[in-house]
């Protein structure tokens, strides 16, 4: 075995040790020339570090060693060494394979020759031919081809150049996610600036191929080379809607910093012109935020339109917050004409709303403005809610005082709000509203039981404006509240479906007393009927707001049973209840119509669960015993045996509704239908219209490197108006998506979705 030592430049070496390479040296040299020398000849040059001599540094120290190994070498040790067969060089992150090579000493500098392999970092290389500094880390390889161990990213060029540890330049490449040698895409490009620092590259003279075929060039784009976020041009989307006819969007993305960035995306649409929109965002460890802005010079309406909204919270050390929520439309079409959501398009309320607060370790307060914007359906109107300017509220509890619970609350709200009757606007009755509810409860809580008597007193006062003739301008409630909360828990080990599990059966009993307190007079400044469900009937009040209280006399009764897997799994749950009246309750919200019927509520059942590790049910039933028949149910099944394959069934039915009967059924799935095609669909269709309320259609293709998908979906938008969106996309995996992004109303429309691009979560199943 040969070795060789490089000593570092303007340094004494020590004279026996330099007689004895010189003599080593002339030695390989004679013996190349006569005869072949033994194999695994290795030579290694290894910079001496103080206490670990010939430890591997790493690659950015430019005193690391440099391993070098052939099976034969030659040259001179103080100048070059001629490497043959089996070549290897190594210093710290990169390793160099090859035929053959020089290693120049003075430069630090390798040039390999023949079935060249280079890694650097997590990158891999291979070409005809490299030559590479070893200490700046500068050179070139030709014909390479790349793998960039990040992102996946690979492709091959005439000549990749290395401008230091970090940038290169590629002339005449390409570049892929796809495994494959013939890859289904990728993009070719003049030049390509790669830099692993920023982890972006920039093309120059730029074309996406997929199938062969150009789909898409740039004389500059640029792309994230291991997926992090960067600026630059974003892939144009593309579609089409009932609306607007087929639109395209073209968004610039500014990656401002870590947590800012900033998305610029003019949208042209066929029909109605071009609008800009803005999207910035922030984040940071006491403030996050979002504010989009969009308009446009509408040619259908012929009038400028435009959309605001903006959202802010943040906190402070010392524990004081602030935030708002604002929202405004130009008009009331607005969001029904350009959104592609269903949240957004049938959004009929804009909330603008600030809020300041400060707490401290038992109180908090809270100041508050909210006004609101109505967007009007002519066909269903409605009546916009009281504006709040302003509403200032303070809350203060302790817990376990002598085993007492003490709690506060008290607000203060001044309302005011606006009729519109036959094209008359005129103010409605509104004013100040103030009250204080102190309450007071000791809870008992035992293993297997637990008893909570509880007392609160509502004192409220009103001081209104724009009543009708002879009505009180002033008015004082005061009301108490008494109730008592008690249940217990048993227990026994049970089996079903052959698992061991815990079943428990849980009996809860509420009273409350609450004396009547006539409240015809009062105004109705945010008060509504509860929802009625498992959770409200366990409730002190029948009304939510503050402006009516309810009078009661009643005990609500409920069994609770569930079935718990040792892991904590709830496979199924079933519960019943229902509450009982002792005097008819009198208080309603508007003075006439009463909101009890018997002595007893409807019945609630419920039964659901994930009953096995493939099927979960979600069953409650409402069911009215005087009028004998359901007066709200949810039916709903789900079948999910395996990633990426989901089924849904619902049906729903509600004869509360305010706009008549609803009776729905839902059907929703996501299901592969051959190897890489997958169908989703959702269908929800209205049974007394005999009309699908909502739907979408789509297929989804999964390739090795690209997902291709093609979507549509009918929402409505109004009560009359329905809009229909196309989506079609092809996302090339780990570059980009191109076309407009169909995956938020899979989401939204099929519980279960699951991206097919994405690793299965088998956890579940």
């Amino acid at each position: 075995m040969i070795r060789f030592f490089k000593f570092p430049f303007g340094r004494s070496v020590d004279l026996r040790m330099s007689r004895f390479l010189t003599s080593l040296a002339s030695l390989a040299v004679a013996a190349s020339a006569t005869t072949v020398l033994p194999a695994s000849a290795q030579a290694q040059t290894t910079q001496s570090t103080p206490g670990k001599p010939g430890k591997p540094t790493p690659a950015d120290d430019k005193d690391a060693p440099v391993n070098i190994s052939a099976e034969q070498m030659t040259g001179r040790p103080d100048r070059q060494i001629n490497l043959d067969r089996d070549v290897e060089v190594v210093r710290g992150e990169t390793t160099i394979k090859s035929d053959k090579a020089e290693y120049r000493i003075i430069q630090d500098e390798v040039e390999a020759t023949g079935h060249v392999w280079m890694k650097r970092l997590q990158d891999r290389y291979t070409g005809d031919k490299a030559v590479m500094n070893m200490d700046s880390g500068k050179g070139y390889v030709t014909n390479p081809t790349y793998l960039f161990g990040r992102g996946g990213g690979r492709g091959k060029a005439e000549q990749i150049d290395f401008l230091s540890n970090d940038q290169a330049k590629v002339t005449e490449g390409t570049y892929s996610t796809c495994e494959a040698l013939d890859p289904d895409w990728y993009i070719q490009a003049s030049t390509m600036d790669l830099d692993s620092g920023r982890d972006v590259g920039t093309m120059h003279g730029g074309v996406v191929y997929f199938k062969g075929v150009p789909i898409l060039g740039a004389p500059l784009m640029s792309f994230p080379l291991s997926g992090e976020r960067k600026s630059g041009v974003l892939p144009p989307t593309f579609g089409v809607t009932s609306t607007g006819g087929a639109e395209l969007t073209v968004p610039y993305y500014f990656n401002i910093a870590p947590n800012r960035d900033l998305t610029l995306y003019p949208r042209y649409i066929a029909r109605r012109g071009l609008q800009l929109g803005l999207d910035g965002r922030y984040l940071g460890e006491t403030y996050s935020g979002e504010t989009i802005v969009e308009g446009i010079q509408d040619r259908v309406t012929g009038t400028g339109r435009y959309s605001l909204s903006s959202v802010h919270t943040q906190t402070t050390a010392s524990g004081l917050g602030f935030g708002w929520n604002f929202n405004k439309a130009s008009d009331n079409d607005y969001p029904s004409d350009f959104s592609h959501s269903v949240t957004a398009s049938t959004q009929r309320l804009l909330t603008r709303d600030a809020y300041v607060t400060y707490g401290g370790t038992y109180w908090s307060a809270v100041g508050r403005v909210t006004k609101y914007q109505l967007l009007q359906d002519v066909n269903n109107p409605i009546q916009k809610p009281y504006d709040r300017l302003p509403q200032l509220t303070l809350t203060a509890g302790r817990q376990d005082v002598g085993g007492f619970d003490l709690n506060f609350t008290s607000e203060f709200a001044r309302f005011s709000n606006t009729f519109t009757t036959s094209g008359l606007t005129g103010d409605m009755v509104g004013g100040d509203r103030m009250y204080a509810t102190p309450s007071v409860s000791y809870p008992i809580i035992r293993p297997g039981y637990f008893i909570t008597p509880k007392a609160s007193l509502d004192a409220t006062t009103y001081r209104l404006n724009n009543v009708t003739l002879g009505a009180p301008t002033n008015l004082t409630r005061v009301v108490p509240t008494y109730s008592l909360d008690a249940g217990m828990t048993f227990e026994r080990d049970t089996n079903m479906f052959g698992r061991d599990m815990t079943q428990t059966l849980e009996p809860r009993l509420f009273y409350v007393r609450t004396p009547y307190r006539d409240q015809n007079q009062y105004p109705n400044f945010d008060s509504g009927l509860a929802d009625f469900n498992f959770a409200q009937i366990f409730s002190e009040n029948r009304f939510v707001g503050h402006d009516r209280i309810s009078d009661a006399n009643q005990i609500t009764g409920a069994l609770v049973s569930r079935f718990i897997e040792e892991n904590g799994l709830e496979r199924l749950r079933m519960a019943v209840g229902q509450r009982f009246y002792f005097s008819d309750p009198r208080v309603t919200l508007d003075g006439t119509s009463a909101t009890v019927n018997g002595s007893k509520s409807d019945l609630l059942l419920a039964l659901g669960g994930q009953i096995t590790n493939k099927l979960s049910l979600d069953n409650t039933v409402q069911y009215s015993e005087t009028l004998k028949q359901m007066v709200r149910s949810n039916f709903g099944v789900r079948w999910q045996p395996a990633p990426k394959k989901v089924l849904n069934l619902t049906y729903r039915l509600d004869r509360t509704n305010a706009t008549g009967l609803l009776k729905q059924m839902d059907i929703s799935g996501q299901w592969p239908v051959s190897q890489r095609w997958y169908a989703v669909s959702r269908i929800n269709y209205s049974i007394p219209d005999k009309t699908v309320a909502e739907g979408l259609l789509g297929m989804e293709y999964k390739a090795d490197c690209w997902v291709f998908r093609l979507v549509a979906q009918r929402i409505p938008t109004a009560s009359t108006k329905a809009s229909t969106s196309f989506f079609i996309q092809l996302e090339l995996n780990g570059f980009s998506k191109i076309g407009s992004n169909p995956l938020d109303a899979l989401s939204a429309s099929i519980p279960g979705y699951q991206v097919i691009n994405k690793p299965d979560d088998i956890t579940r199943y």
